[in-house]
C-alpha cells in the first residue's frame, strides 16, 4: 500500500541514505536538486516490513521512463513480494548501490523460482512478463536504483 510519509519519517530516510550517496540530480537545464519526494511501501506487493521510494525525477520528466528512484529497504528481511510489470511494455533494472539481498525471480505465478544473492554493483533486469522480489539480508541498508522504461506499444 502506497503512503506518504511524514516530513519527519522522509528526512529521516533521506539522512540515512545521505550516509551511503550522494543523493545530488543534475538534470539538462534546470536547478540542481535532490529528492522530489519520498513514497512508503508497507508490505509492497505483500512483502514484509516497509520499503521507502526516493523519487529523483518529477512525473514524466525523463521520457520513457516511469520511475527513476532509490528503492530502500532499511531493516533486514524487509521486502518488496513477487510482483510482475504485466503486459505495460516495460523492463525494471536494479542496480544494487549498498547493502546486501537476494533477488527473486520466475517465469509466471507458478514458475520455478531462481535465486540470486545481490550485493553493490550487482544489476539485475526484468521484462513485463516475469515476476520478482527483493529481501534485505543484513542489518545494513539495501539501497537499489530502479529505472523503469516503458516501449509505447506500436
Amino acid at each position: 500500500m502506497k503512503q506518504t510519509p511524514t516530513i519527519i519519517e522522509s528526512n529521516k530516510v533521506i539522512e540515512i541514505v545521505s550516509q551511503y550517496l550522494d543523493l545530488t540530480v543534475t538534470p539538462f537545464g534546470q536547478s540542481i536538486r535532490s529528492v522530489v519526494r519520498v513514497d512508503t511501501r508497507e508490505n509492497m506487493y505483500n512483502g514484509d516490513g516497509v520499503v521507502y521510494l526516493l523519487q529523483m525525477f518529477d512525473v514524466e520528466e525523463l521520457v520513457n521512463n516511469r520511475i527513476g528512484a532509490y528503492m530502500v529497504f532499511l531493516n533486514k528481511n524487509d521486502q518488496a513480494g513477487f510482483h510482475t510489470h504485466g503486459t505495460r511494455n516495460e523492463q525494471e533494472l536494479y542496480v544494487v548501490m549498498q547493502g546486501e539481498g537476494e533477488y527473486f525471480d520466475r517465469t509466471s505465478v507458478t514458475g520455478t523460482i531462481r535465486t540470486q544473492k545481490i550485493t553493490k554493483g550487482s544489476i539485475t533486469a526484468i521484462n513485463g512478463i516475469g515476476f520478482h522480489s527483493v529481501k534485505n539480508t543484513t542489518d545494513e541498508p539495501l539501497i537499489i536504483f530502479v529505472i523503469t522504461t516503458n516501449e509505447p506499444k506500436k
